[in-house]
């Protein structure tokens, strides 16, 4: 059998290749010849992938609870792909910077668009007796959403508002003791930490911190506004980071409003499900004004921070 003129080039290549590493091509080529071929279950690791999925209580729609959950982490998990691509580029460009932004966006949107499935897909008199199974474990948890936030602002943005003036030339481990999310884990009645809060900062406090250092030069605020100082054309990267500011500011966090107050109404014996947290000052974005680029918007656009959505959502209820 002869050897084309495209295979000899291709063999000629490989060769040059496992030279330049000290490697002998011909094992390389034995080990080819024996492997079996790629399936598509094996590559995406189908099987294990299936098999996440445990339940701690018989209701059906508690696997629907657990699914959607790992499908959110995984769009995180995609979302913080484009955010270390970000920090990590040298000499970054701004169209790489805007569009990998606008990947973030569309993962986002895709989550916001996809929460019917957790206001209206299930039943809500089983999420609330499975719910009380899972407890102290909440979505507040969950750290990737917090590293998303770090990456996209300059970390005083995500300081409690009460406290971001006093604490604007402080150290990250200061601003981290304020930052806002704390205030949403706190028990109704004493204020106190909540041990959904207590778990979750012992395992992700320094992780938090740590990134919040390493970022503080890389994050997407601090980029933008070194662009701007070296007078190159933002509008298109403003464009998609105010798209940003919406859909995880405002859009996301609303949908998880409009899911409480379906299932968990006002109740006090009904709030607990929610692992302790105070989900109806922690959602709503008005009271927290959490705006990653406070320079994108008017002061009016600020005042009104998600007034209109959480009318709307309200009045559909």
């Amino acid at each position: 059998m002869s050897i084309s003129p495209e295979i000899e080039k291709r063999l000629n290549l490989l060769q040059e290749k496992y030279d330049a590493m000290g490697q002998d091509m011909i094992s390389y080529l034995d080990g080819l010849l024996h492997a079996d071929f790629l399936t598509y279950w094996d590559y995406i690791h189908l099987d294990t992938l299936l098999s996440l999925q445990s339940p701690k209580t018989q209701f059906p729609d508690e696997e629907i609870f657990i699914m959607y959950h790992q499908i959110t982490e995984l769009y995180f998990k995609l979302s913080l792909h484009e955010c270390k691509q970000i920090a990590d580029s040298e000499n970054l460009a701004i169209d790489f910077f805007t569009a990998r932004v606008k990947r973030i966006n569309r993962y986002f949107e895709a989550l916001t668009n996809s929460f019917e499935i957790m206001v209206d897909g299930m039943e809500k008199e089983q999420f609330l007796q499975f719910r009380m199974s899972l407890l102290p474990a909440s979505g507040f948890q969950s750290g990737q959403y917090r590293m998303i936030e770090i990456h996209a602002t300059d970390f005083i943005n995500l300081v409690a508002p009460d406290h971001r003036d006093e604490l604007r030339n402080a150290s990250v481990e200061e601003q981290f003791e304020q930052i806002y999310w704390k205030y949403g884990a706190t028990e109704l009645s004493t204020g106190k930490k909540t041990l959904t809060l207590n778990q979750f900062e012992k395992k992700y406090a320094k992780t938090f911190i740590e990134l919040g250092k390493s970022v503080a030069t890389t994050n997407f605020n601090n980029l933008l506004q070194q662009f701007k100082q070296k007078g190159e054309n933002t509008r298109a990267l403003e464009e998609q980071l105010r798209q940003l500011d919406i859909n995880v500011n405002v859009n996301w966090p609303l949908s998880h409003y409009k899911s409480a107050v379906r299932y968990l109404h006002r109740e006090p014996e009904e709030i607990k499900a929610t692992g302790g947290t105070n989900w109806q000052k922690y959602l709503p974005p008005r009271f927290q004004k959490r705006i990653f680029y406070p320079s994108l918007w008017s002061a009016q656009e600020i005042a009104e921070w998600g007034k209109g959505w959480v009318d709307k959502v309200v009045s559909e209820l």
